[in-house]
């Protein structure tokens, strides 16, 4: 029935404060629900019942509470701002529920996403109802009149003890939920998923007829890893089986009793998992309660926290010191948000990121474990490679693959991206393992997950690649001076080689200064000095090699084909004629001081006359090789030497191949 003309209701609100607190303040309709739910608890209520009727256009919420009375519907649910803390104190009159509301403001929140609400409401048997229309409201607020809502008869279903609204003419930009992701939604809001009875006050929220329970909170769903403060609360039945729990033992903030936390952050094994579900929402946040409801929903971005761990969290924090009824009111209008500068909220920023240190590092030690798993299992290659190191190696293999499998990715580019650095990781963790050095390896495998990032980032594929290319370049170096010796090749052929790859001749020649010289004319050192002998003969010779170390000594190399056989005699005589010539040109350069070394290499060692064959034959030899400061050297004896010098390369060899299948492998 409708009894407009004699309507005993009247709403009292300015234009500008319902498009403040109402139209333009919520954006979405779970937070509106959200607001009627929480009225609904502060009413004593243990059910409340959401009906989403899209067909209708229409959201149905009824609940069991207290109701009201014709003077409470228009003192109370019809005046905006109420405050409802002063008046009625700061706890329900049956349940002793500490109140959630303060504002009186969130009953404006259903004029964002609906133009019509009917409000049907019972107390002691008597069921009184009234219809508030968005456009009528508006246009008494502009001619500066009260508006009075039509008071309209109560239908038989909505005529039991508490409150039912009706929601009709939605908007349909802000109530694009499905009844699904509603449940997801709300079932996120509030700490109230208990399982007391309606006698002992229990609080039920229902969708659609169906219960919300644990099973719609698709943020414990996704935990792979959750941390809980003081002690273990959350039902073991409402996690994954497989999750890891931890405790955090500090509850008070600031050092304070009266500022306590409770609650929890957990982390998903990937950021996606976080975001992939259209129908919950974004889950990347840590949801601030208090009373029981939120209270603030962004407070991540307001810890500065910026580890890797920051990309996976998730969580519900429960601080009930923030909305302290003997304290100021710190909430936003929205009741989604908190006024940064109070001191309560800059004391809770402290005491969380303090929380995400200690669990990020907990979460840096225990992760890389079980994801070194899932990358053995994703690439059988590494596990080959991981069981082929030394038994000291194998943790902080294990760990360092495991900080990379646990790296956030692109999930478009994520298996080659991570294959590109497992590449790095090996090739890093291979250049450490070389120094046999356990402390080395602890210390690369215990950089936390950012720090790697940048630390095989800035290495590079160049960098990355220099122990394989290093390490083969060895061993074909002295695999191809032995062929070339054993093959007789000419002098030419050896000469290059030998050029190429000083080191095979003395590891102190392993860098090269610039002044490197191959067959060189000696007229060339220095065109304006003339080379000549103790008694002024000029001198004109070619050297094999002339190489200038750092410590400025002057090396001349001399070839000779293996098969050849010198004599002591003819070495002597073309070495001193070496010597002879580059003294000269130093002398007239002033550069005295710079040693002269000249060097044979020979397939056999010299002949030395018969006259000494007997007698000294050890002692001629020095002496003829002193008068130049030369000595030489054996092809055999270089290869010998170069297997010494370079064993743990030739040792690596076939380690060597076997990396190079691995990294080959990982670029597939």
């Amino acid at each position: 029935m409708n009894v407009q003309n004699s309507s005993r209701f009247t709403m009292t609100i300015d234009m500008a404060v319902l498009k403040s607190l109402g139209i333009n303040l919520y954006s979405n309709a779970a937070a509106v629900l959200a607001e009627l739910v929480a009225n609904a608890y502060d009413a004593d209520a243990t059910l409340v019942q959401i009906e989403w009727r899209r067909k209708r256009s229409a959201v149905i919420v009824s609940d069991d509470g207290c109701g009201m009375t014709p003077d409470e519907l228009n003192d109370r649910f019809l005046v905006t701002g109420y405050p409802k803390r002063e008046i009625e104190g700061t706890h329900s009159a049956i349940w002793d529920r500490p109140f959630m509301g303060r504002k009186g403001i969130g009953k404006l929140s259903v004029f964002s996403i609906a133009d019509e609400v009917t409000i049907y409401t019972t107390k002691d048997g008597v069921s009184i109802g009234c219809k508030i229309v968005a456009d009528d409201l508006n246009k008494s607020i502009r001619r500066g009149e009260l508006y009075r809502p039509d008071e309209v008869g109560v239908p038989e279903e909505y005529s039991k003890q508490g409150t039912t609204l009706v929601l009709e003419q939605l908007k349909s930009k802000r109530v694009d939920l499905t009844a699904m992701a509603l449940r997801k939604r709300l079932a996120r809001r509030f700490d109230v998923l208990d399982q007391k009875s309606r006698r002992e006050g229990g609080f039920k929220i229902e969708v659609d007829g169906e219960r919300l329970t644990f099973e719609d909170r698709q943020d414990l769903k996704e935990l792979e890893y959750v941390w809980e403060f003081g002690e273990e609360r959350l039902s073991a039945n409402a996690l994954p089986k497989v999750v890891k729990r931890f405790i955090l033992p500090q509850c008070n903030v600031d050092g304070r009793d009266d500022w306590t936390v409770r609650g929890w952050i957990g982390t998903a094994s990937t950021p996606s998992d976080l975001t992939k579900d259209d129908e919950a929402g974004s889950l990347k946040n840590v949801m601030i309660q208090a009373r029981k409801r939120p209270i603030h929903e962004g407070i991540l971005d307001k810890l500065d926290f910026t580890r890797v761990f920051g990309n996976y969290v998730t969580g519900q924090v429960e601080a009930d010191f923030l909305d302290a009824s003997d304290s100021e009111d710190i909430a936003t209008s929205d009741r989604q948000r908190l006024i940064e500068d109070d001191e309560r909220v800059q004391a809770l920023q402290r005491f969380l990121r303090e929380a995400f240190k200690r669990a990020s590092d907990q979460w840096n030690a225990e992760r890389p474990k079980q994801k070194a798993v899932e990358a053995f299992e994703e690439f059988p290659q590494l596990k080959r490679w991981h069981d082929s190191l030394d038994e000291w190696q194998q943790k902080s293999a294990r760990k360092i693959i495991g900080t990379i499998t646990a790296l956030p990715m692109e999930a478009k580019l994520e298996r080659a991206q991570r294959a590109s650095l497992y590449r790095h990781g090996v090739l890093a963790f291979a250049r450490v393992g070389l120094r046999k050095n356990a402390e080395d390896l602890d210390q690369l495998a215990s950089v936390e997950a950012e720090e790697l990032l940048k630390l095989l980032g800035a290495q590079g594929e160049y960098e990355a690649s220099l122990w394989v290319d290093i390490l083969r370049s060895r061993v074909e170096a002295i695999q191809q001076l032995k062929k070339l010796a054993d093959n007789n090749e000419l002098e030419r052929a050896l000469q290059e080689h030998l050029f190429d790859n000083l080191y095979l001749l003395d590891p102190a020649w392993e860098h090269a200064t610039g002044d490197k010289h191959m067959e060189e004319d000696i007229r060339t050192i220095d065109p304006d000095v003339l080379a000549v002998d103790d008694q002024g003969n000029s001198l004109r010779w070619r050297f094999d090699i002339r190489y200038r170390t750092v410590a400025q000594s002057h090396v001349i190399v001399e070839l000779k084909r293996s098969n050849r056989t010198l004599s002591i005699d003819e070495l002597s005589e073309q070495g001193q004629k070496y010597y002879t010539a580059l003294r000269s040109i130093l002398k007239q350069q002033n550069r005295t001081s710079h040693r002269i070394e000249v060097v044979f290499v020979l397939g056999s060692a010299p002949r030395v006359p018969s006259s000494h064959a007997l007698q000294g034959s050890v002692e001629y030899t020095e002496l003829e090789f002193k008068k130049f400061n030369g000595r030489y050297v054996l092809y055999n004896e270089l290869i010998r030497n170069a297997h010494e010098q370079y064993g743990a390369y030739l040792a690596a060899a076939t380690q060597a191949n076997q990396l190079e299948e691995l990294l080959a492998s990982l670029e597939e």
